[in-house]
């Protein structure tokens, strides 16, 4: 019985440890998810992030993040990305990023088969005024519904 409550504290305590430590990310200006329904990512349905920007002198890296399971049945995946400007000016980019090597590895981290992703979509961004910048992002493959895409997220952190 010792045994068991000795496992359950430690697991508690390592939840509680990761939360910690992923509060306490200097570096992060933003970052958020959107889940995608068990059937997938239709191809429509973007996913919109609303980022306020106050900070218009640092230099930022903007990130996809992107989780996908071990049955997603492509090596990559395209996506269409918009960003928006607060005074409505706005790029629309087509990316293209690996998700598993030539061998058929998967290039994400993960414990079970939900794999994390983070992908670089821009280096080195200074954010020319301050406001709220709006990303949207889509996915481009060829499926209508694109399965075992469970979440996508943008992340922006300073350059260190």
């Amino acid at each position: 019985m010792a045994t068991i409550i000795s496992k359950s504290k430690i697991f508690i305590a390592g939840i509680i440890l990761a939360i910690f430590l992923n509060s306490c990310d200097p570096a992060r200006v933003y970052e958020q998810y959107r889940s995608f329904p068990i059937e997938g990512w239709v191809k429509d349905s973007a996913a919109t992030f609303s980022v306020k920007i106050s900070d218009t002198l640092t230099m930022n890296n903007v990130y996809i993040n992107l989780r996908n399971t071990s049955a997603y049945p492509f090596s990559n995946i395209f996506m269409f990305v918009k960003a928006t400007a607060p005074d409505s000016a706005y790029t629309i980019d087509t990316v293209e990023y690996t998700l598993a090597d030539e061998f058929g590895r998967w290039t994400g981290k993960g414990f079970s088969k939900i794999l994390d992703n983070r992908l670089i979509f821009r280096k080195q961004v200074i954010f020319p005024r301050g406001g709220i910048y709006t990303f949207e992002i889509q996915q481009g493959m060829r499926n209508e519904v694109l399965p075992h895409i469970t979440d996508v997220g943008l992340r922006i952190e300073k350059v260190e």
